[in-house]
């Protein structure tokens, strides 16, 4: 297929396409059978970068995402009509369910550390603290995935439960309603930054949101409410996200929020929780927005992430677009679909190397530094990326305006072509040159 005849549909479905292709090329098997990411920060080859926190990480927790990824991976092998990849899938939600980090209280255990073999319960490879939402959203991700995997329905749904009932007895709450963003594994509030200084977003941080989804989502309507209405009353606590990071307001704050409240408003008949998603949240999120490409680097349409780290970063811009999307199909306004189709556009111009790999984040001001850069160039993407998390987050948002829309993929737009259309764009940084080796 010449990469030239491709529609924007086109280029949204080889840009998911080549996404799946790097997750794919990431995962190893494990010893009882199942699959593994080989790391949570790879290159564009794949190879894990030690060097880097994340890096002999993996497991269902936050950047590893195994069970998100697992999900966006069988939905994305049932669109193709696929079948390996949805095996490859489940191999990989059965080594989460199987290998050792469920445990017998209903915790969940969020890394595995690949060199020392070893659980832990936060990315700095220690147990001192934990991110109770980001544990949440793993159990909202096995909710999620339940749903397509009726053979696995009740294990899934019934672990789910369980990390739900753990977060309840172990979660305490401040005066105003709201979580602490840190625990310890005992249920004492950790006001600590993950290096021991004194975190400034400790009561406001937004990943509160995902304890109440999963909350509300079992049955635990008190505990949600609580979370809900400390949350709205306060006009929203948008601290990041993020566990690395420590601002007051960042972008996937304000599009969880949006996300969220809309799942749940009906179903804890609070409909003041939908009003402030669509009057508070939505709009929010457009001082975060770029309509324009910065410093030689294809920007238009992508969101920079928050004010101390202003890169962009991509699972922050999948769930930008997502949320418009949703806004989209529910109120039928042309503006939310152009905002959406803005971000997943931006996306696709940012895969780089042979593999289908996508960036974890557009560098346009040289925040993370040049020598974290495609090419080293001053101004650009970052050159690595978590496998299973920003490099293929935006499947979701594209599954759902592909199928939306009623596409359909033209014959001959496999894996490798894909990888080519993507890499040949118009602007993209390796329009020129396609080669294996980023690095030299």
């Amino acid at each position: 297929m010449n990469e030239n005849e491709l529609s924007p549909p086109d280029i949204l479905f080889a840009s998911a396409n080549a996404s799946a292709y790097f997750a794919l090329h990431c995962l190893e098997p494990t010893p009882n059978g199942y699959l593994r990411a080989t790391s949570s920060f790879v290159d564009p080859e794949g190879e894990a970068m030690l060097w880097h926190d994340f890096g002999p990480l993996e497991g269902p927790g936050w950047a590893a995402n195994a069970v998100g990824g697992a999900h966006l991976l069988h939905r994305w092998g049932g669109y193709l009509g696929d079948a390996g990849i949805q095996e490859k899938a489940l191999r990989l939600v059965d080594h989460v369910l199987h290998d050792g980090f469920v445990q017998p209280d209903g915790l969940i255990l969020p890394y595995r550390h690949t060199v020392e073999q070893r659980f832990c319960l936060n990315y700095t490879h220690n147990d001192d603290w934990l991110c109770p939402g980001s544990l949440a959203k793993i159990g909202v991700q096995m909710l999620d995935l339940a749903r397509d995997l009726p053979e696995r329905r009740a294990v899934l749904t019934q672990t789910a439960h369980n990390l739900a009932d753990w977060l309840a007895e172990h979660v305490p709450l401040f005066d105003s309603g709201w979580t602490p963003r840190r625990i310890t594994a005992d249920g004492l509030a950790y006001p600590l930054s993950p290096h021991g200084d004194p975190d400034p977003i400790f009561d406001h941080s937004a990943d509160g949101l995902f304890l109440l989804q999963l909350w509300a989502l079992t049955g635990k309507s008190d505990l949600a409410h609580t979370l809900g209405d400390a949350f709205v009353s306060a006009g929203g606590l948008w601290g990041s996200i993020n566990h690395d990071t420590f601002d007051d307001h960042e972008n996937v704050a304000y599009a969880c929020a949006f996300r969220i409240l809309r799942q749940v408003a009906d179903l804890l008949d609070r409909p003041g929780w939908r009003d402030f998603a669509y009057t508070v949240a939505l709009p929010a999120m457009q001082r975060y927005r770029m309509d324009d490409n910065r410093n030689g680097v294809f920007t238009q349409g992508l969101f920079w992430m928050e004010e101390s780290w202003d890169t962009a970063y991509l699972w922050e811009n999948a769930e930008v677009a997502q949320a418009h999307l949703e806004a989209w199909l529910e109120r039928d306004d042309e503006t939310y679909r152009h905002i959406a189709l803005g971000v997943l556009t931006a996306i696709a111009h940012h895969h780089y190397g042979m593999r289908g790999f996508l960036t974890e984040g557009v560098d346009w001001n040289n925040h993370v530094g040049q020598q974290h850069h495609i090419h080293r160039e001053e101004f650009g993407a970052i050159r690595y990326t978590e496998p299973l998390l920003n490099n293929l987050h935006h499947i979701e948002a594209t599954l759902t305006y592909l199928n939306a829309i009623g596409y359909t993929p033209p014959p001959g737009l496999g894996f490798e072509a894909s990888i080519r259309a993507v890499c040949t764009l118009p602007g993209a940084q390796c329009s020129k040159e396609i080669r294996l080796d980023w690095r030299d």
